[in-house]
């Protein structure tokens, strides 16, 4: 998911930071004691499921843990107070975060922020029904009887040494059968693209191996069960991994080596045009919200986007514009970390008088500036890559998509596919549809979480008859 972590800062420094508003009901609005809070809380958090065990005894002190399945992280220490009557504070010192919320739904949800390395992220955290499985409503989730096969498989990129895991499933009977290979958007993310409790990759190769074609998901690398470095890999790395995982699937017997297509989401859809232009890449190509503007470009549009949506006046949104490009350009042009960082830090607010707590959030955030992968974000431009993809390509994007804004991206990626000559090319704006091609309110991205469904039923038809036309031909 391409979030700029820069969309909270660049609220801040226009007074427009949305804050949790712990703020004590007047004298006399409960008549009784709250009600305790102790049992079980889940929320999401990125690409992460977040579960909160509170004990809230009468009378007694109140205690805490946390589980990160996906970080294998389980019973951390929280430190729990309730300093009003509809107020939560979970601190987690071992990260040096805390989440502020406030009750709400009858005490049924905490709704807050999480804070970390400067950053404020809004998260609510349901409680779960006594004997229920905790976590929100997600009506499109698989489940089985399978008509298909699910396979947990492993391959290699050779060339990096680096052991990749995923899931293939392949449709019931002799085959052979088309396939596509899913790459997720950027940051950390496992085979299933698991996001604020939804798992939309899992859906799509629900939906798709339905319809007769195998689908390969996969654990990025340094997530789940795949080896190898979130920390030091690009959207260059996740190509030479999208080729390997292209290689595994033609090898498997029941599939159509000739038919086998790469599909993306976000920046997954750069590795994707990238290994489309390399030898043995992609029979057929599908582009979901992927970027068609220059790297730079389309982050300073992603935060103004994010930033109009939150309420921003013209004045404030030419601010943020102003540093946002101040500090892109000095991440493009000092290829030194350390002078890098030296000019970063005065536009963060952390000068030379700074004190030692601005100088760690504006770090924090400089570092995710100076990280090999964003540095490479910054520096992607599509128009010089899309002329050397001639495969058949789908690109679809949502209307309400503020992170990667339709219009714009899907022109530019049209114009750079004909600019090389290819004329198997569709792309479609879809109306009321998000970043996640959910269905959606506003596109905001606080939304994502709150929204039941996982995957438009609208835009899984459309990969599906796609994709089936393509593989037949």
């Amino acid at each position: 998911m391409f979030l700029s972590l820069f969309f909270d800062a660049a609220r801040q420094a226009s007074g427009l930071l949305s804050r949790a508003a712990l703020l004590a009901l007047p004298f006399g609005a409960y008549a009784q004691s709250p009600a305790s809070l102790t049992g079980d809380w889940t929320g999401t958090l990125g690409p992460l499921t977040l579960t909160a065990h509170l004990t809230d005894p009468a009378g007694g002190p109140c205690t805490a843990t946390l589980d990160v399945p996906l970080q294998n992280a389980r019973g951390l220490p929280l430190q729990f107070t309730a300093p009003t009557a509809d107020s939560v504070y979970l601190r987690f010192p071992q990260a040096k975060a805390y989440f502020a919320g406030r009750r709400a739904a009858a005490s049924q949800q905490l709704v807050g922020e999480w804070h970390q390395s400067g950053q404020a992220l809004p998260l609510t955290l349901a409680r779960a029904a006594a004997g229920a499985p905790a976590g929100p409503r997600r009506p499109q989730a698989p489940k089985p009887p399978f008509p298909y096969q699910a396979a947990d498989v492993t391959f290699t990129n050779a060339a990096a040494g680096v052991v990749l895991a995923g899931t293939l499933t392949t449709p019931a009977g002799p085959g052979p059968f088309p396939a596509v290979v899913l790459l997720t958007g950027s940051g950390p993310e496992d085979r299933n693209e698991t996001l604020f409790g939804h798992q939309p990759f899992a859906v799509l190769a629900d939906y798709l191996s339905r319809r007769g074609i195998a689908v390969l998901r996969f654990d990025d690398r340094g997530v789940g069960q795949s080896g190898g470095s979130q920390a030091t890999s690009t959207s260059a790395d996740y190509a030479a991994d999208a080729l390997a995982a292209l290689a595994f699937v033609r090898a498997q017997p029941k599939i159509a080596p000739a038919h086998v297509g790469l599909l993306g989401h976000s920046e997954g859809g750069t590795a994707a045009i990238a290994a489309t232009s390399q030898p043995q890449g992609p029979n057929f190509l599908v582009l979901l919200a992927a970027p068609g503007l220059p790297g730079n470009e389309l982050i300073v549009q992603q935060v103004l986007a994010l930033n109009k949506l939150a309420g921003a006046t013209p004045t404030q949104l030419q601010s943020t514009e102003k540093t946002q490009r101040q500090l892109l350009t000095i991440v493009e042009q000092t290829p030194d970390d350390a002078q890098a960082r030296a000019q970063l830090r005065p536009l963060l607010g952390a000068g030379g008088a700074a004190s030692p707590g601005a100088l760690a959030q504006a770090d924090g955030k400089i570092n995710v500036l100076l990280s090999p992968a964003y540095r490479h974000l910054l520096a992607d431009r599509p128009a010089q890559t899309l002329p050397h993809v001639h495969c058949p390509v789908l690109a679809l994007d949502g209307m309400k998509d503020v992170q990667v804004a339709a219009a714009p991206n899907l022109a530019a990626l049209a114009q750079g596919l004909k600019a090389g000559g290819n004329r198997d090319v569709t792309t479609q704006a879809l109306p009321g549809l998000n970043h996640l091609f959910q269905t959606a309110s506003t596109g905001a991205v606080s939304e994502y979480g709150t929204i039941e469904e996982t995957f438009a039923p609208s835009a899984l038809q459309i990969i599906g008859d796609w994709v089936s036309a393509h593989a037949s031909r």
